[in-house]
């Protein structure tokens, strides 16, 4: 029938063997990611360093320690294999959850991963273009005209990373929010109600996960609350249309009363 998955149920010991060479391949494709991004990883660190290569003037960096170098090339090579391996990882994802999926879910499937991947690329460049320029020259900023900036190399490397790819996470709320809805746990009269309790939360949240101070929480916290809203729009598209879909079926069962 239209309405059942095209394959048949599969026994539960062979869904845990499917889901242990999606993970396995999974971690491959992450593997391979980080090796290539090793190979390129002197051109990489050229790129992360262009922020503070644009300030005024630009920022100096050094390395303090020995293995300062190293350590920043495996940040490099594990966060930018993550980021690589991603549409390879969200394609696992599908091949494993697609079979149980009815045909009218799996036209939706794709879409929603391919906006997921999007959506982290966008957090990234979001977070490198407009607020790794502010943060630094806020930072670089606060200093008095006796006191030189004298920045080691695996300590901002590593700031750069973890606010990049922080802001890629954290920029796929409307994808959960997509998937709670359709699962009924999230409405839009939920997120509307706990409006300002989300404000408080993602506030917290932003000083949890950002450097100890207000200007990069405020940062983090401005798009997270605009993104919240559009997560509104979203869950409110969803319930509109699952309304509609049940007027119809509603409306063709007393069609079919009529006609019996």
């Amino acid at each position: 029938m239209e309405n059942e998955p095209n394959n048949k149920e599969m026994p539960f010991l062979d869904h845990l063997e499917e889901l242990r060479w999606n993970i396995i391949r999974s971690l491959i494709g992450i593997v391979v990611g980080v090796i290539v991004c090793l190979i390129f990883s002197d051109f990489i660190l050229e790129f992360l360093k262009l922020p503070s290569k644009r300030l005024e003037p630009p920022l100096p960096l050094q390395f303090l320690r020995v293995q300062a170098i190293f350590i920043v090339k495996l940040e490099i090579g594990f966060f930018g294999g993550l980021i690589l391996a991603l549409p390879y990882v969200l394609a696992q994802i599908y091949k494993f959850v697609a079979p149980a999926l009815l045909p009218q879910e799996k036209r939706y499937l794709i879409p929603v991963l391919a906006f997921a991947t999007l959506l982290f690329l966008g957090g990234l460049a979001f977070a490198y273009v407009i607020i790794l320029p502010f943060a630094l020259e806020f930072f670089v900023g606060l200093a008095t005209e006796d006191i030189k900036p004298d920045i080691s190399i695996d300590q901002y490397i590593g700031f750069v990373l973890r606010l990049c790819f922080l802001f890629g996470i954290v920029f796929e709320l409307p994808v959960v929010s997509f998937f709670l809805a359709q699962i009924g746990i999230l409405t839009e009269r939920f997120m509307r109600t706990y409006r300002r309790h989300a404000i408080i939360g993602i506030f917290v949240l932003a000083a949890v996960f950002t450097p100890p101070d207000p200007f990069t929480q405020v940062l983090l916290a401005i798009p997270l609350i605009l993104l919240y809203e559009f997560s509104i729009f979203i869950v409110k598209a969803i319930e509109k249309r699952r309304a509609r879909k049940e007027l119809e079926e509603d409306q063709r069962y007393d069609d079919l009363l009529e006609n019996s």
